[in-house]
């Protein structure tokens, strides 16, 4: 029986991501009424914590986006690129990095995506090369940033004060790590751009054998201006990730209470959950970007981050409750299927992760269904941490719209799905990101924690 289900599973997983959009969690919602209805499953708990975190955390962000904070900051990392253009297979996936690290999401990269691009070409550099790593780079940063939701949500599995400064203690400097081994081995991916003339794609390409002349190319950033209080609201959203870096790190600070039952916001012994301090301290710092900045509340819900935002909540609500539904009622068969392996090599449950977030297009929602069966299976909290790098595996299927951009940016073609589907151009730089942040947390963790 449970083999049916998986199917039935996986099925509706691979219809939804098919369709794009809300399609995962509206084709999830049709797994659930199979599970309930024919095979009498009862419902697994739904991911009310990680769809609070979400709403929480984007958001602020989006009204970071609409008092201009996000232009100011796309402005500052441009300068910083093209300041050193030679280097953009490093450079533009290291902006990048930090831009989603702070942010929370990797939607930041659709800004970055044109400066990198013309940059590559004043340059004659290739344009796949540091696209595909920095598409890679704003997925990557997620599992570490103290504004992901798939951070806070493996916090909250973990359950022990103090797991999500653990989390980013090993989690950033391994993907980090993972990000610039990314970047070294596309150095020399695919030709090279000829060094002068017309450049492929472009208009007006000569002849074979003509002569070719120089092509001149952007070569500074423009002066901008940005909306009042644009600054402002850059400094509140980093005041609230510095709050919730200083929750976590010291949670003495934070109101206690008598042990008792837990609830949706307070542990057991009385502690503020992790993604009770989240959802106050971001949607606060929502509340003061509108207040001190000449933002109207209006714009925010027209943001691109927000429309997202509504997606991804349609998205990790219906495929993450079918998931855990069946996880939840085929937990012992999965035990003794799995629990061996996974004991005697630990690294080995890297491996489903990575698989299940290639079905599930979300590093949150892979961390919600997977990391509760990992602890199940005997796994300690440094594994787990260890290995939360491989739910980066949503760039694999090539249907995710940060890659799509990177592909419709790139006018000379070199960033592209290949006709096997998976050669596509993000394959190499991924891989090698996700299994050096691995290996990297793996020695992290056994030093630090």
């Amino acid at each position: 029986m449970i083999w049916i289900q998986l199917a039935i599973l996986l099925t509706m997983i691979l219809l939804g991501a098919r369709m794009k959009g809300i399609g995962l969690g509206v084709m999830g919602m049709i797994g659930m009424l199979i599970f309930v209805v024919v095979f009498h499953l009862r419902p697994g708990e739904p991911p009310l914590d990680v769809m609070m975190i979400i709403l929480s955390i984007v958001t602020t962000a989006a009204c970071m986006q609409a008092a201009g904070g996000l232009d100011y900051l796309v402005y500052l990392a441009e300068k910083l690129i093209r300041r050193n253009p030679s280097r953009v297979v490093f450079l533009g996936p290291i902006v990048v990095f930090f831009l989603a690290l702070f942010a929370g999401t990797s939607h930041v990269v659709y800004s970055m995506l044109p400066i990198i691009y013309e940059v590559s070409l004043e340059k004659r550099i290739r344009p796949e090369r540091p696209l595909s790593i920095s598409v890679i780079a704003s997925h990557i940063a997620l599992t570490g940033s103290p504004m992901a939701a798939a951070t806070a949500a493996l916090a909250a599995i973990l359950g022990y004060p103090g797991a999500a400064v653990d989390i980013m203690r090993v989690a950033i400097p391994a993907c980090f790590i993972g990000m610039l081994a990314g970047a070294a081995s596309v150095l020399r991916m695919g030709r090279d751009l000829p060094a002068v003339g017309p450049l492929p794609g472009e208009a007006g390409a000569l002849p074979e054998g003509a002569a070719p002349a120089a092509v001149a190319m952007p070569a500074a950033a423009v002066a901008r201006t940005f909306k009042p209080g644009a600054k402002t609201a850059v400094y509140i959203f980093g005041a609230a990730i510095l709050a919730v870096v200083l929750a976590g790190s010291l949670p003495w600070l934070l109101p206690h209470w008598p042990a008792g039952k837990a609830t949706f916001s307070v542990n057991a012994d009385g502690t503020l959950k992790m993604v009770t301090v989240i959802e106050i301290v971001t949607l606060a710092a929502s509340a003061a970007i509108l207040a001190f900045t000449p933002t109207r509340a209006a714009d925010v819900p027209r943001t691109g981050l927000f429309t997202s935002m509504a997606i991804a909540l349609v998205s990790v609500f219906g495929v993450v409750w079918m998931s855990a539904t069946f996880m939840e009622n085929n937990q012992l068969v999965i035990q003794n299927a799995l629990g061996g392996i996974a004991k005697a090599h630990p690294w080995t449950f890297s491996i489903v992760a990575f698989i299940m977030g290639v079905l599930m297009f979300s590093q949150a929602a892979t961390t919600k269904v997977v990391m509760p069966l990992g602890l199940a299976l005997g796994l300690p909290a440094p594994v787990l941490i260890a290995i939360f790098p491989a739910v980066n595996s949503d760039w694999v299927l090539p249907g995710y719209p940060t890659l799509l951009a990177a592909i419709q940016i790139d006018k000379t073609g070199s960033t592209r799905i290949g006709k096997w589907l998976l050669n596509h151009s993000f394959i190499r730089p991924g891989i090698v990101t996700v299994v050096v942040a691995i290996a990297v947390g793996f020695a992290l963790a056994k030093v630090l924690l």
